[in-house]
C-alpha cells in the first residue's frame, strides 16, 4: 500500500481537467444569476409576477431552481467519478500494478469506476478460459453513470408545456369578454379591454418563462451528459489498456 500512497502523492496538485464540468456548471449558473439580478433591478421580474395572475411563471421559476439543484448534485457526482478514474489510471499505470491488480484490487479509491474494475477482476477469477468480455459490464456502468440524468429532459419538456398551458389560459382570458362585448357601452368596452390586456400578459409571460427555462435546462444537462460520456470513455480506455491485458495475462499464466 505504500507504493499506492506514493503514486497518489505524485499526482498533480492543481485541479485536473475532469473537474471542468463542475466549473463550467458554476460559470453558467453564475451568468444566469447575474441575468436574474439585472432583470430584477429593472423591475422586469416583478412585472412578470404581478401580471401573471395564474402564477404559472412563478411555478416555472421554482421548478427551474429545483432542476438546477439536481443538475448540480449530478454534476458533482460525475466530477467525483472523473477524479476516481484519474486516480485509478495513475495507480494502474504504475510499474507495481501489473502484479498487484488481482491480489489487492481494494487499493483503488471507491467509486463506480472502481466497482467496474473490481467486477472485471471477479469475472476473471470466475471465468475458466478465453478473452474477458466486458460488454455487459460496460452497459451496466453506463446506466449507473447516467443515473437520474433523464430528469433534466423530463423537466425541460415539462417547463415547455407549462409555458404552452399558460399561453392557452391567457388566450382564454383574453377572448372571454368578446362574447358579451357591447360596442355602445363604453364602460364595458374599457373593462373588456383591460381583461384582454391581462390575458395577453399571461400568455406572453408564461410562454417566455417556459421557453427560457426549457432552453437553460437543456444546456445544463447537455454539459452534464457530455461530462458523463467523457468519464465512460476514460473508463473504457483505462480497462482496455491497463486492466483487461493484465487479467488475461495472469489468467493465461
Amino acid at each position: 500500500m505504500s507504493s499506492v500512497s506514493h503514486v497518489e502523492a505524485a499526482l498533480p496538485a492543481q485541479d485536473p481537467p475532469e473537474r471542468s464540468a463542475l466549473l463550467l456548471w458554476m460559470v453558467f449558473t453564475g451568468l444566469c444569476i447575474f441575468a436574474v439580478v439585472v432583470l430584477w433591478r429593472y423591475g422586469l421580474i416583478h412585472l412578470m409576477i404581478v401580471s401573471d395572475r395564474t402564477y404559472i411563471s412563478s411555478l416555472i421559476a421554482v421548478l427551474y431552481v429545483v432542476t438546477c439543484a439536481h443538475c448540480f448534485w449530478r454534476t458533482r457526482a460525475i466530477a467525483r467519478e472523473a477524479e476516481v478514474a484519474r486516480r485509478d489510471r495513475a495507480i494502474l499505470s504504475a510499474p507495481h500494478a501489473a502484479g498487484a491488480l488481482e491480489a489487492d484490487a481494494r487499493m483503488l479509491p471507491p467509486g463506480l469506476v472502481t466497482d467496474h474494475i473490481l467486477s472485471l477482476v471477479a469475472k476473471a477469477k470466475a471465468q475458466a478460459a478465453g478473452r474477458i468480455d466486458q460488454t455487459l459490464l460496460l452497459r451496466s456502468l453506463a446506466d449507473r453513470l447516467r443515473g437520474s440524468n433523464g430528469f433534466g429532459a423530463f423537466l425541460s419538456d415539462t417547463l415547455m408545456k407549462l409555458g404552452l398551458l399558460g399561453t392557452i389560459i391567457g388566450f382564454i382570458i383574453m377572448l372571454a369578454p368578446i362574447a358579451t362585448l357591447d360596442a355602445a357601452d363604453k364602460v364595458a368596452m374599457r373593462s373588456s379591454m383591460g381583461l384582454m390586456s391581462d390575458g395577453m400578459a399571461v400568455a406572453m409571460y408564461t410562454t417566455l418563462a417556459g421557453l427560457i427555462g426549457s432552453i437553460l435546462v437543456r444546456i445544463q444537462y447537455y454539459m452534464l451528459d457530455a461530462a458523463t460520456q467523457r468519464v465512460f470513455s476514460d473508463t473504457v480506455m483505462l480497462t482496455e489498456t491497463h486492466v483487461i491485458p493484465v487479467l488475461e495475462r495472469q489468467h493465461d499464466g
